[in-house]
């Protein structure tokens, strides 16, 4: 007999980020973020875990709204269902609740957690891979003068070599910031830059000559994210471009590809809805010669090992560019009852059913 949907639950968990890596850019400061857990039961007592990052400045969603859509309209719809195929379950999400993509990711991750336990497989066999066993990621790095320092102290004391800083905040400002970042990391390493739209057009292509002689690999959304002519024009100027916030979900990317706007993609789980769909835009992308990372917006454990997933599910991953995969460093405790294996420099891939993880006891009481 197939598994159906039997339950369910969400819990409510609020971390503050480790104060000596508190990102701020463009787009705000990330010093504290609201998450919302969410657990799948099944008719045969499998569960699966999922979580949502709700953070207002970035996707508009938050915990309260979150869980107010998924007790009273995805849930009574959900319960009952067949658990597979995953994607008719996501299918009948969006036509119960239009937009929300990163409520529906929680929601869609726990789905497929379940799922692929059910099939005792890891949620990246269950994705179609896994293609690598482990990715290499970076850490964001932000702040002037002494801030700056120590973020880095911080950063390499957590083991990261690879880097982007965040920009957008004053051309005069960015240079100085990235060429005290390229200092302190010095001339091998790898440093990106992320200017979260926070640059005019003008503004981008002023920073984008400087940045490139200072050997930073690539600048990720220059401009706003609905300027996909002036991101196409900004490709002519010798670093490549990554699109992040233009990129949400498969019509963005579809939108991105025809303005022929990014050499790279940064993907989210969060972002397209859900590990599968995250999957599907990967291998949209790459048919077009557009490489693809997975990008982050400061995902707790079980997040972030749904990047992994998703990273090693991917057919074609970026050789050039580290993932932002950083759950298991950002925070100043773990959610999980056993943290990734991540020592800075790549997150390893396990072998257990589904993500392979599992909230910390005391969580699992929070569950409603």
């Amino acid at each position: 007999m197939r598994p159906t949907v039997a339950a369910i639950h969400t819990a409510a968990v609020s971390l503050q980020a480790r104060p000596d890596l508190v990102v701020a850019g463009a787009r705000g400061t990330h010093a504290r973020s609201d998450f919302l857990l969410v657990r799948v039961v099944t008719s045969t007592g499998i569960e699966g875990y999922g979580e949502v990052s709700a953070t207002p400045l970035w996707s508009g969603e938050d915990g309260v709204s979150a869980a107010h859509f998924i007790r009273e309209i995805l849930a009574p719809a959900l319960v009952g269902q067949p658990l597979a195929p995953v994607g008719g379950l996501e299918m009948l999400m969006d036509r119960l609740l239009a937009g929300n993509p990163f409520t529906k990711a929680g929601v869609s991750t726990a789905l497929w957690d379940a799922y692929a336990r059910t099939l005792d497989v890891p949620l990246a066999v269950a994705l179609g891979g896994p293609y690598r066993d482990e990715v290499p990621i970076k850490l964001s790095l932000s702040g002037d003068g002494t801030a700056l320092d120590s973020v880095f102290r911080a950063a390499t004391a957590a083991g990261f070599h690879a880097f982007k800083v965040k920009v957008g905040l004053g051309v005069a400002g960015d240079i100085a910031r990235v060429a005290r970042a390229r200092t302190l990391a010095g001339p091998a390493a790898f440093l990106g830059a992320d200017a979260n739209g926070g640059w005019t057009r003008s503004q981008a292509a002023r920073a984008i000559s400087s940045l490139a002689e200072q050997g930073v690999s690539f600048v990720e959304q220059p401009v706003a994210p609905a300027d996909l002519d002036g991101m196409r024009q900004l490709r002519s100027l010798g670093l490549p471009v990554v699109a992040d916030e233009s990129v949400f979900g498969q019509a963005d990317l579809a939108a991105l590809i025809r303005a022929e706007a990014a050499d790279c993609v940064s993907l989210y789980v969060g972002k397209s809805g859900g590990p599968g769909r995250a999957v599907a835009m990967g291998q949209l992308a790459s048919s077009f010669g557009i490489d693809t990372l997975l990008g982050s917006n400061g995902e707790l454990g079980i997040g972030a090992t749904a990047q992994l997933h998703v990273a090693c599910a991917l057919p074609a991953l970026s050789r050039e560019f580290p993932s932002d995969i950083i759950g298991a460093h950002y925070y100043a405790e773990d959610i999980l009852d056993e943290s990734l294996d991540s020592d800075g420099r790549r997150v390893r891939l396990g072998d257990a059913p589904g993500l392979g993880v599992r909230p910390r006891a005391d969580l699992m009481k929070e569950f409603r």
